[in-house]
């Protein structure tokens, strides 16, 4: 993995490109995940059209963040990296978990920049109020505890999540431009069933964000598709490329 670092907007901004071709695919990762979390599907991926991967601020050799990353400053940076990159639009975007969130915001932004979106066991909207709503007292009491030993981001973009979500709620609607959701088939142990139920419901909704929208259910993976089942994910996003050439 060529891992490289440009400045971007006075930051630091470590990432990975290969392959050729257009639409980009462009992949954003999960809170605190590294362009080494996309390294089963990189190889397959550059063979179908040039692609990018980026570690945020905060991440690898990339700078730390100075002011709180919220959706509309992640998506400043991602659409300044692209053009410093000169990988012109529309791009096919990939959104794991948190980068959901950043992927939502970014086609609700540039609506004519995107040519599809896939959410990868993405984050929804509707996903913030779930703990709140649902969390049970051992897990408020637990999240409490960690933030007490390891200390808590003020300016983190996971601390920010709130204020993306608003952003989101109050930007354009969304481009109707094909969507695929891959959600995980298996849940992580622990989590109590109406939360399970809510995050499925919340899915559908991310699917009902386009009249193209399509559903994908990884039935061998939990929250890493693209690690427990690359081949999957490598078909969802080709198909996606080439429904863009289309």
């Amino acid at each position: 993995m060529d891992k490289r670092v440009t400045m971007v907007k006075g930051s630091a901004v470590e990432y990975v490109i290969a392959g050729s071709g257009a639409p980009a695919i462009v992949l954003v990762n999960g809170a605190g995940g590294p362009v080494e979390s996309w390294v089963r599907v990189l190889a397959a991926l550059e063979a179908v059209s040039t692609v990018v991967a980026y570690n945020r601020l905060g991440i690898g050799r990339s700078s730390k963040h100075s002011e709180p990353q919220t959706g509309d400053v992640v998506v400043g940076l991602l659409h300044t990296l692209l053009k410093e990159l000169d990988l012109h639009p529309p791009y096919i975007l990939v959104g794991h978990s948190l980068g959901g969130l950043f992927v939502n915001l970014f086609a609700r932004t540039y609506p004519s920049e995107v040519a599809a979106v896939v959410f990868l066991d993405s984050a929804a909207p509707e996903d913030s109020t779930l703990i709140d709503e649902h969390g049970t007292g051992l897990q408020r009491f637990t999240q409490r505890v960690v933030d007490a030993v390891l200390g808590r981001d003020q300016f983190g973009e996971a601390a920010c999540v709130k204020e993306t979500v608003g952003m989101i709620a109050r930007a354009g609607t969304f481009p109707p431009v094909p969507v695929t959701v891959v959600s995980a088939g298996r849940s992580a142990r622990g989590i109590p069933p109406a939360v399970r139920t809510a995050r499925a419901r919340n899915q559908e909704g991310l699917v009902a964000l386009s009249p193209l929208g399509e559903h994908v259910i990884a039935s061998k993976s939990g929250h890493f598709p693209q690690i427990s089942e690359p081949g999957l994910v490598i078909e969802v996003i080709r198909s996606a490329v080439i429904s863009a050439r289309g």
